[in-house]
């Protein structure tokens, strides 16, 4: 008998866990501790039970485990486990044994058969769980209602009758009524007995009579039914339903009967079977039902922010230190440059004096000698090293010294001023300080180890005693090109650069869609080695000739014939020797002005340069730029006050001339600089004109010595029609011979830019019109003119940027609107194209691969963050009180394993970590727009801003967690919470990605706050066909999805039926965890390849 009725008790239990997933609803209750619970006597029986149970319950797990894996897979992950935790009564079996002596030894003729269990949950499921009213069946219907029948009670089917718990059929059970034993569940309608769960509560109920129901279970007693007594527990159900079978908070129940009170130190969660030690210096009070570790969450929080400050400030130092010694360094070599260089002055002009003399000397000696002696006298002088060097004193290639000289030096070691006046002697070229080999193996392998400062030094030395030798040697040959200076300066054969002449006739740009006209008929050359100024009133199109020049303009439509020394090709395939400077300064206000021109100087120059030569280069242009004093200060941001706007000016010039551009374009560069700092700016690029450089720039009002600075000179009138193209020295000559003469004390630009403007009108003796005076030019060179101009001169209406029928005939509202639409349709085309063009490289020159560009861009946007750390402390700031009211206001509701709190996580957290990662590319579209036109790669630029990025994506979810998980203190891992929190900042951060780069900031800002409000929303529905297929296109839901499912494995026994339940509610997978994971990480991969997407596409217009 005890062993059928406890291999019943197996198999019901599997039942239950089969049916019960379908079963929303079910009943009990508590009561205060007592010490019933009827533990057995006879510890024999005990002992056999509990062998008899692990015995079936081995054999049983394997058969059910198919069914509970096809139909309860989704909420039971592990059979074997959640079997043991809800039905593994090993450790208390004593409710078994009162039940047996209760029944005296029927326990078997009461336990529900399968056809009756599926018979009860059926009917919960088909009346969704509203009532506990079963349908009639055999026992209990109109005609036969027994005792059994009611809540809390159960039947026999007889002593003698045998019973098989596999039937399909319902047995007759009506003898015997009796109150259902504690420990087990009696519903209403069916005449047996089911087991309670493990952290359930199942003693026998007491009649309150005040209410006449009976406690804790709240059913009534039958009517008219005397003898009728209060029975057991009812219901089993999901806790929202049936909280009071759950073993109350504060408590612990070991068994089914049996509900001891939680001890101090010791807490207790719902439903809970045994007692869990609280923390080491949490509080925890008898009966607790639940531990405080805010405290921990505190400490956390601020050992993290120790922690990242000592990183800052150790980075902060590192770079610092490295800065000063850089600057010692660097004073160090042009200290001893400068030495150096005067020493040698004041050698020279010793030996000039000493030259003087000894020409004196040898004309009184051939006067009293013959010439023969004389010239014997002479040769002790050559000798010497007093020869003559020619009649401009230029140096000469030394004689080679004797091997005695050399060998009578090592004899006696002299002084390191005498050795330096030697040197002089021996080699004024080649002077200590000058020629020093970088790559010299010696120098390497005589360097201390791990004393990096000596090369950096000697790097130093060199780049700073080149450019002293380059000023002293550019004073004495004023008649040289800059490159012969620098020839004779390192005494090796220079890197000449390629030369790039362009020449343009009839170069027309339309508007597309309007048929307007921005430039026309501009015919001309622009040559090497010449400064050409661009000059014209507002409205002439001189930015847009330039950018037409640099291959910029799209949009329009482009007729004429562009030349490229000679050849008709493509600009683009000249894109790494052409520098452009926009006339805005694009600069990054965060870096110095060092760093900025150094990081040009690296992504931009050839590969094969040496670190020796780059920084030769750079010193350079700082020199020449006079940007030396600021040198190591930032930029400055609108925010932030940096360097002055004249010499922000000269670093957005100075970023183009450290890549030695074999053309260079520049956008009003003296702009809002005053006339020293425009001149100072000229004279930088006149010394790269005399290298050979094309360079070709839009001025406003040059002063006359400014203007006499240029070579060359293209002025356009309104329409982007030339009035002028040649010589400055010439432009005088041309306007006077069409009787337009400049007053006295008036700056000829001004006078011709008024001219044209319309404000000062030609004299009347000349009998041209201003708007006649491209027409002029035209003629004057011979040009074919076009005979819509022609018509119009003739008629006196000369019209510079129109069209002749242009204007005949108005277009209707509809026209317009549609000509807009279209234009704005074939931009969009046009800039698709031209960012996604392709030309071959003709400019010879190869620069940094992508791996090494991308190292260099980690280095730069490591310095910004580092430089930008408030705007990170006050993120994380936000997260953490983001955290403490979440934590804090939505507690872990048992019911729904804390969606809601999770639900407002994604939120939250989705929304900070948007807007957060927005600043990677909204505020540096420019930046990059500059850049990749240069030939920079932009992979290289997108794979370092993203892996910067990943150390918000690895701190920010220990940020969030550090005060929302120790103030919620959900049942879920803190490593489980952790790992959800960094894929779906990886996810979100990828999304805010494609948002800065598709999107202008402000909208780019309101689609960040939107839309995880509306995703979440949606994924948090009602899971119809139509919404669930939405959802699963929601990244909110596999968020919400994951800390759900996480949290839900930590609850089990009595937590099945509400587990089964709120996961088939919200349509969850408990075995889904890593694809949650998987898909909001491939989410965050897929919005990276857009955002690249978007990034290389739609680029400035």
């Amino acid at each position: 008998m005890g062993t059928a009725g406890t291999a019943s008790l197996v198999f019901l239990s599997a039942v239950v866990i089969l049916l019960s997933a379908h079963v929303p609803v079910a009943r009990c209750q508590d009561d205060d501790y007592n010490a019933e619970g009827g533990h057995a006597n006879n510890a024999g029986v005990n002992q056999f039970i509990t062998g008899v149970i692990y015995n079936k319950l081995s054999n049983l797990t394997g058969i059910f485990a198919s069914d509970i894996g096809n139909r309860l897979g989704f909420c039971i992950k592990d059979t074997d486990n959640d079997w043991n935790g809800a039905f593994n009564f090993s450790s208390d079996l004593g409710f078994l044994a009162d039940c047996i002596k209760q029944t005296r030894g029927e326990l078997m003729q009461r336990v529900c058969t399968a056809a009756e269990i599926k018979f009860y949950f059926t009917g919960f499921y088909e009346n969704g769980g509203k009532s506990n009213y079963l349908k009639p069946n055999k026992n209990c219907n109109l005609t036969s209602w027994a005792s059994g029948c009611e809540p809390g009670w159960a039947c026999s089917v007889g002593i003698d009758h045998k019973i098989d718990l596999y039937s399909k059929t319902m047995p007759s059970r009506v003898l015997d009524c009796h109150p259902c034993c504690a420990g087990f569940f009696c519903p209403r309608g069916i005449t047996c007995m089911i087991p309670c769960p493990l952290g359930a509560y199942c003693p026998l109920s007491k009649l309150n009579k005040t209410t006449g129901m009976c406690d804790p279970y709240h059913y009534q007693l039958p009517p008219g039914r005397p003898n009728h007594t209060c029975g057991g527990a009812d219901l089993w159900a999901d806790v929202g339903s049936s909280s009071e079978l759950f073993c109350p908070a504060g408590f612990y129940c070991p068994s089914t009967t049996r509900k001891v009170p939680c001890g101090s130190g010791h807490y207790c969660r719902l439903g809970s079977t045994s007692q869990k030690r609280c923390f080491k210096k949490s509080s925890c009070a008898p009966r607790s039902s639940n531990q405080d570790i805010t405290l921990f969450g505190v400490l956390l929080i601020i050992a993290l922010g120790l922690l990242l400050l000592i990183i800052y400030n150790f980075s902060d130092q590192i770079l610092t230190s490295r800065e000063r010694q850089q600057a010692k360094s660097r004073e160090a070599a042009a200290r001893s440059a400068r030495e150096t260089a005067q020493a040698r002055e004041r050698w020279k002009a010793a030996k000039d004096i000493a030259k003087k003399h000894a020409v004196g000397l040898q004309t009184q000696l051939s006067r009293t000698f013959s010439r023969k002696r004389s010239m014997r006298q002479t040769e002790p002088m050559k000798i010497s090293g007093l020869h003559r060097f020619g009649q401009d004193d230029s140096p000469l290639p030394p004689p080679i010294p004797s091997s005695s000289s050399s060998s009578s030096q090592n004899s006696k070691e002299p002084s390191k001023l005498t050795k330096m006046m030697r040197s002089l002697e021996d080699n004024p070229d080649g002077d200590e300080g000058f020629n020093l080999e970088i790559g010299d193996k010696n120098i390497k392998k005589n360097m201390p180890k791990g004393k990096q400062m000596h090369t950096r030094s000697q790097i130093f030395k060199y780049a700073y005693g080149q450019i002293e030798k380059e000023k002293a040697l550019q004073q004495q040959n004023k008649n040289l090109t800059f490159s012969g200076v620098i020839s004779m300066a390192t005494d090796t054969d220079i890197r000449t650069r390629p030369m790039i002449e362009i020449a343009f006739k009839d170069l027309t740009l339309t508007l597309k869609g309007k048929k307007k006209n921005l430039i026309r008929c501009v015919t001309g050359k622009i040559m090497p080695g010449r400064v050409t100024a661009v000059m014209g009133p507002s409205g002439a199109g001189k930015t847009t000739f330039l950018n037409a020049l640099a291959g910029k303009a799209t949009g329009c439509e482009t007729t004429g014939l562009v030349l490229i020394n000679g050849k008709i090709e493509s600009i683009h395939s000249y894109k790494k020797i052409i520098g452009f400077v926009p006339q805005d300064d694009v600069v990054h206000g965060n870096l110095t002005v060092e760093e900025n021109l150094w990081f040009s100087a690296r992504c931009r120059l050839p590969d094969d340069l040496s670190k020796a030569d780059k920084v030769l280069v750079v010193e350079r242009v700082i020199e020449s730029l006079g940007l030396q004093p600021v040198r190591d200060s930032l930029v400055g941001t609108v925010e932030k006050r940096g360097i002055s706007g004249g010499q922000r000016k000269r670093v957005n010039v100075g970023l183009e001339m450290v890549m030695e551009p074999s053309l260079l374009i520049l956008d009003e560069p003296t702009s809002g600089l005053d006339s020293a700092s425009s001149q100072l700016l000229l004279r930088a690029l006149r010394r790269e004109a005399l290298e050979g450089v094309n360079i070709i720039m839009v001025v406003h009002q040059p002063s006359y010595t400014l203007f006499k600075m240029f070579d060359d000179l293209i002025l356009l009138a309104k329409g982007g029609l030339t009035v002028y193209h040649g010589s400055v020295k010439k432009v005088e000559e041309y306007f006077s011979s069409l009787g337009i003469s400049v007053p006295e004390r008036v700056n000829p630009p001004d006078h011709f830019i008024d001219i044209l403007e319309g404000i000062v009108r030609p004299s009347t003796s000349s009998g041209i019109n201003y708007k006649q005076l491209p027409l002029k030019w035209m003629q004057h060179n011979g040009y074919d003119i076009p005979s819509d101009m022609l018509h119009n001169a003739a008629d006196g209406l000369a019209r510079g940027g129109s069209l002749g029928n242009a204007s005949d005939s108005v277009p209707s509202i509809a026209g317009e609107l549609w000509g807009d639409v279209k234009c704005i349709v074939e931009l969009k085309r046009d800039n698709i194209e031209h960012n996604f063009s392709r030309s071959h490289d003709l400019s010879n020159r190869r620069t940094p691969g992508i791996f090494r560009q991308y190292r260099y861009f980690l280095g730069r946007v490591g310095k910004q963050r580092l430089r930008e750390a408030r705007i990170q402390f006050v993120d994380f700031l936000i997260l953490c009180l983001a955290g403490v009211c979440l934590g804090t206001l939505a507690k872990v509701n048992d019911e729904t394993f804390g969606a809601l709190g999770y639900t407002y996580t994604v939120i939250a957290v989705s929304l900070l970590c948007k807007i957060g990662a927005l600043r990677s590319f909204s505020l540096e579209k420019l930046h990059y727009w500059r850049e990749s036109a240069s030939g920079m790669s932009s992979l290289a630029y997108f794979l370092s801003k993203d892996t910067i990025d990943h150390f918000n994506t690895l701190i920010k979810p220990i940020v969030y967690l550090s005060m929302f998980y120790f103030f919620n203190n959900p049942r879920s891992s803190i490593t489980d919470n952790y790992i959800i929190l960094v894929a779906l900042v990886y996810c979100v951060t990828g999304i805010a990605y494609t948002f800065a780069l598709f999107f202008q900031p402000g909208s780019a800002q309101l689609w960040s706050v939107l839309l995880p409000i509306v995703l979440t929303l949606i994924a948090t529905q009602q899971q119809t066909l139509s919404i669930g297929m939405l959802a699963n296109l929601c990244y909110p839901k596999w968020a919400l999805e994951a800390f759900v499912i996480s949290n839900a494995q930590r609850y089990s026994g009595v937590w099945l039926v509400t587990r089964c339940g709120s996961l088939l509610k919200s349509n969850y997978d408990i075995s889904d965890w890593a694809l949650c994971i998987f898909i909001l990480i491939a989410y965050g991969v897929v919005f990276r390849f857009l955002a690249f997407f978007c990034m290389v596409t739609f680029q400035k217009k």
